[in-house]
């Protein structure tokens, strides 16, 4: 179930969450990502908050389902790129070998830790074989607030790969880092790349 305070804190946050993402050079593992698809490709954009990464991958030639569950960031992302944002949250996610990736940037550390397995389940199902699934988290435990009462869960990284495992996914490379947030925190990262088997 999507938090609906997280949801509250992003739509009184919008202008300060563009300020933060800003127009940002593009993001070396969205290129990835893109590297693995080819042209006309179709790919859920989980969380899309403005939309940045879906214009980008746009650009490049995917067909993109950027989905958030903001109203806030869904008429900022359509205001500024024309992109066909729409409201949904994770449980909403029911297709069928509907895409061929899945850019989940840091967007399911909103997700109740006791729904993640069905929501990786739901992904799974929603790519073709060998669909992609970049999945960006937060490194750490257990579950927090932020200062805008955003609800964070935390996982390590054999967690998080036990998750995708779980889920029907394998894992084609690990990425860790460290960034600062809107909150003022600077937090640890982990991305995985996974194929849905």
């Amino acid at each position: 179930m999507t938090d609906q305070k997280t949801i509250e804190a992003y739509n009184s946050q919008v202008d300060n969450y563009l300020k933060m993402v800003g127009e940002l050079e593009v993001d070396p593992l969205l290129l990835r990502f893109i590297e693995r698809l080819k042209i006309n490709d179709y790919v859920l954009d989980l969380g899309c908050g403005p939309a940045i990464a879906s214009a980008v991958m746009r650009d490049k030639g995917l067909r993109v389902d950027p989905v958030d569950a903001a109203e806030g960031m869904v008429q900022l992302a359509n205001d500024k790129y024309n992109i066909a944002a729409r409201q949904a949250q994770f449980s909403d996610i029911d297709t069928t070998n509907t895409y061929q990736g899945v850019w989940a940037n840091f967007s399911l550390l909103h997700a109740q830790t006791e729904d993640l397995a069905a929501i990786l389940l739901a992904l799974h199902k929603a790519l073709v074989i060998n669909g992609v699934l970049h999945l960006g988290m937060k490194l750490g435990q257990g579950a927090k607030r932020d200062k805008y009462d955003r609800y964070y869960a935390y996982y390590s990284q054999p967690e998080l790969e036990s998750y995708v495992t779980g889920a029907g996914f394998s894992v084609i490379h690990v990425e860790l880092g460290e960034s600062l947030g809107m909150a003022g925190d600077i937090e640890p990262w982990i991305v995985l790349s996974c194929l849905a088997q």
